[in-house]
């Protein structure tokens, strides 16, 4: 289990998509995410063949979100620049957790609180 963190708060479980099979399956053929998806190496995504709407933050190699959008489904991404590390989440989610362009995410792959 990973978890996103972003100064000490824990924002959210995650699932990390590693592998260049996890990253092509993404979020297809699932009806809900609980937590977030992260891809890493990204630069961009697609919704197409997604069954809900997502929220997505591009993060650059030093855990820094560059920009968020909110992505319907069947959907293109443009390539973002400087993006090393993507978050896929269910559409509304960063509102929840105050995620904003700026701040800074680490994915822990331990315990949250260490």
């Amino acid at each position: 289990m990973a978890w996103l963190v972003s100064g000490a708060h824990v924002l959210a479980s995650a699932e990390i998509a590693a592998t260049r099979a996890q990253r092509r399956r993404g979020l297809l053929g699932r009806d809900h995410l609980e937590g977030a998806l992260v891809l890493r190496p990204c630069r961009a995504v697609h919704t197409i063949g997604m069954k809900f709407p997502i929220d997505v933050a591009y993060l650059d190699g030093d855990g820094v979100v560059l920009k968020t959008a909110q992505m319907g489904r069947h959907r293109m991404g443009a390539p973002v620049r400087r993006s090393r590390v993507v978050i896929e989440a269910e559409a509304g989610a960063f509102a929840r957790w105050g995620l904003r362009v700026g701040d800074v995410i680490e994915v822990r792959e331990d315990q949250p609180g260490s």
